[in-house]
């Protein structure tokens, strides 16, 4: 019997798995897609994220973040705030899951590629496609499969937003990850190799990535090199009734996501998988529940809050002269997501 299954071998699943074998549980991943797995996101490490990888002894190739740099070239205001806690780190998704699988691989962790696809509770244990387990953790994405089959997925009708990215070959020209804003929409942009930036674009559903990238024509402009395929993700909200089910923990988008707004996501599933981890290991799993809270509580409010507040056109119109005019408040709201999650600055 496995102490532990993790389904999904994202980041999120890998660095529950590391974990796990660091505190001598036997884990099983379970990942059918084969190879490094690429993914519409943002590709922008908080330094919070970056220390939690740090932590398992992963340091992805990558370019380093001085901070976040607002712009709305419709009124001509810009304002910036940099990380006071070191720089964050602007890495390609497959860098960054090929990195984390040699450090499976080299743990000597099993790898099963095979969906899952039954979980059956048999009270003191699970049996998960076949295997039996004492604990699954769930770290299967966005649209979690798990989440479906133990019953804690809660439909959502409210805005549907969408991430759209594509990679250009130049140079960047920042070391700042750029938001920039327009009526409709906020596009990202990240520096994620010497020769790479990646460009990602939020908007409400129905949005075709040139027409968004049309609002932005301050950046159109820089966009001089070659672009790759445009990928796509969503609908990003995603609601979970709870991060605990029985033996079934739920971890990262798997656990619910509320948008992509301030960039913190995969710092949250990181710090979720450490402390899934811890609380499994000391044999209390129905601790995670109130951790897990308290670990996205800072994320989601301000999350939430920023996304409220920008669906109104004349808020949205004026955040970032706002910012500008208050840089100290910018400044704060930034590194408090940029720090470690579940750690006093």
């Amino acid at each position: 019997m496995h102490d532990l299954v993790v389904a999904g071998g994202g980041p999120v699943g890998l660095a529950t798995a590391l974990h796990a074998h660091r505190a001598g549980l036997s884990v099983l991943v379970h990942e059918p897609r084969g190879g490094p797995v690429d993914k519409a996101c943002g590709e922008g490490l908080m330094p919070g994220a970056v220390a939690e990888l740090a932590e398992l002894g992963v340091h992805p190739h990558g370019r380093d973040l001085t901070g976040i740099h607002y712009l709305d070239d419709r009124v001509g205001k810009d304002v910036r705030a940099e990380f006071a806690s070191g720089p964050g780190r602007g890495v390609r998704r497959t860098v960054l899951h090929a990195a984390l699988s040699e450090r499976v691989e080299a743990a000597g962790i099993e790898v099963d590629p095979t969906p899952v696809r039954t979980v059956d509770d048999r009270g003191d244990h699970l049996v998960v496609e076949g295997h039996r387990a004492r604990y699954l953790v769930a770290a299967d994405g966005l649209h979690s499969p798990v989440r479906r089959l133990v019953g804690l997925e809660v439909p959502h009708s409210g805005r549907r937003r969408f991430g759209l990215r594509c990679h250009v070959r130049q140079a960047p020209w920042s070391s700042y990850v750029e938001v920039h804003w327009s009526r409709r929409a906020e596009a990202y942009v990240t520096p994620v190799d010497d020769d790479l930036v990646g460009v990602a674009v939020l908007a409400d559903a129905g949005s075709r990535f040139e027409d968004l990238l049309a609002d932005f024509p301050v950046l159109e402009q820089r966009l001089t090199g070659p672009r790759t395929p445009v990928m796509g993700a969503g609908p990003l909200r995603q609601r979970a009734s709870s991060r605990v089910r029985g033996r079934v923990l739920l971890v990262g988008d798997a656990a619910g996501y509320v948008d992509a707004l301030t960039g913190e996501g995969l710092a949250l599933g990181l710090g979720q998988a450490r402390a899934a981890v811890e609380c499994l290991a000391t044999g209390r799993p129905r601790r995670y529940a109130s951790v897990a809270r308290r670990l996205g509580l800072r994320h989601e409010a301000l999350t939430h809050l920023l996304l409220r507040a920008t669906g109104q056109p004349t808020v949205r119109r004026h955040l970032v002269p706002a910012a500008a005019r208050a840089p100290w408040l910018f400044s704060t709201a930034v590194n408090q997501l940029a720090r470690p999650v579940g750690r006093t600055p």
